[in-house]
């Protein structure tokens, strides 16, 4: 079995989510499991509610759900929903194909949008295409628009605020349902500000949690849509989960170890301060491409301003089955990368930069990378190991100790 197996070393996982966990979070979900009816728990439920309203950026309701990211896709959509309604779905990777296909299943209209094949997947939101989508829909019969903030099958980050502006221009009533499940904590990301209705999270990315909690970030207008939506719902209604919040519970049994984890890491950001934890990751992601621009690779996202802080797809060349460079790094170096996913499939992999991480971290997952590519025979134009170790060097983070100690 696989727990039995014997590795000296920590072993190196750098998918681009679940992350690896900081000991701290690991000593918090370690602690006695408290009465979740009890005053204590009541105090620490507050604490998560507003502490996770400072992470999205928003001074309104935010529900937690014990589920996976994908129970928070399905609690946006039949909260604001009913039987048959049309909804604009932007294609830009696996995730938002996963999201269109929950949609079919509960009986909703998704129209896909998008690029076509897997030159699509190297692409953002494209905010004019949508524009032009809803200005065509004249009787408002589309009634939300969804689009994935960071797609984490590609490292594509989308320009949010661009798609509410377009909604906005085309004078269009739909709701804006965000999927920021990989890039909420890691990138920068603004639910009130950037005008979104439902933005929908998990524990397992940014957070440094294990997987077990998602979330559902609402506005007024979310709220008010939830009161007429007809798709059923029970366990995802977000009527009692936002009354019992008011006092810190819920009404049902919530996953209470996890929330503690879930306070230790709210904790840490606010120590760290948000903006410095988006420069991190940002300083991160540009390491990485440094390595990954002196091997001679091409990166899966084509749009330099759209590149993710959260991880990095590397593209093999004609020929290379990523996923047996990958599994062979898995087999000679205890290195865990991301697969490629749907369309691209076999052509790419992705080495995630997020949760408990350093730039040491990095170094030795790029040194493990051009180890790999090398066995693999994949003949590279030069030094992934020397560019990042160079980027780091000449690029100091904010929070390092200062030079000469201290």
């Amino acid at each position: 079995m696989l727990l039995d197996a014997h590795f000296t070393g920590r072993h190196f996982l750098q998918i681009p989510g679940p992350s690896p966990v900081p000991d701290r979070i690991l000593r918090a979900i370690s602690l006695p499991t408290i009465d979740h009816r009890g005053p204590e728990f009541g105090a620490l439920g507050l604490t998560l509610i507003a502490g996770l309203k400072k992470v999205f950026q928003t001074q309104h309701p935010v529900v937690i759900y014990p589920a996976s990211g994908t129970g928070a896709w399905e609690a946006a959509l039949v909260n604001t929903l009913s039987p048959g309604d049309q909804v604009l779905m932007y294609e830009t990777g696996h995730f938002a194909s996963l999201w269109k296909k929950l949609a079919e299943r509960l009986g909703l209209q998704p129209e896909f949008i998008g690029l076509p094949g897997a030159e699509g997947w190297r692409q953002g939101v494209d905010a004019n295409h949508i524009e032009t989508r809803l200005r065509a829909d004249t009787n408002h019969a589309i009634k939300a628009v969804c689009v994935v903030h960071n797609e984490t099958s590609t490292g594509v980050t989308s320009n949010i605020a661009a798609v509410r502006r377009a909604i906005d221009a085309a004078g269009h009533p739909a709701l804006l349902l965000v999927d920021t499940i990989s890039g909420l904590a890691s990138a920068d990301y603004r639910h009130d500000e950037w005008g979104v209705d439902v933005s929908i999270s998990g524990s397992q990315k940014g957070l440094m949690l294990p997987p077990g909690l998602s979330f559902n970030a609402l506005s007024p207008k979310a709220l008010a849509a939830n009161k007429t939506a007809k798709l059923p719902r029970s366990f995802w209604a977000w009527d009692e989960i936002v009354a019992m919040n008011a006092t810190g519970y819920w009404p049902y049994t919530p996953s209470t170890n996890l929330l503690y984890g879930l306070a230790e890491s709210l904790k840490m950001l606010e120590e760290e301060g948000l903006p410095n934890v988006f420069a991190r990751h940002k300083r991160w992601s540009a390491g990485v491409r440094a390595a990954v621009t002196a091997w001679g690779l091409p990166i899966q996202c084509a749009d330099a301003s759209l590149y993710s802080p959260i991880l990095t797809g590397v593209m093999t060349p004609e020929g290379v089955d990523a996923d047996a460079v990958r599994a062979l790094i898995h087999q000679r170096f205890d290195l865990s990368l991301g697969t490629g996913l749907g369309k691209v499939k076999g052509r790419m992999f992705r080495i995630g930069h997020l949760g408990d991480v350093n730039d040491l971290t990095l170094v030795a997952t790029v040194a493990g990378c051009e180890m790999g590519l090398q066995l693999a025979g994949v003949k590279l134009a030069g030094s992934g190991v020397q560019a990042v170790m160079a980027y780091f060097a000449e690029h100091r983070g904010a929070g390092l100790r200062p030079l000469g100690g201290g």
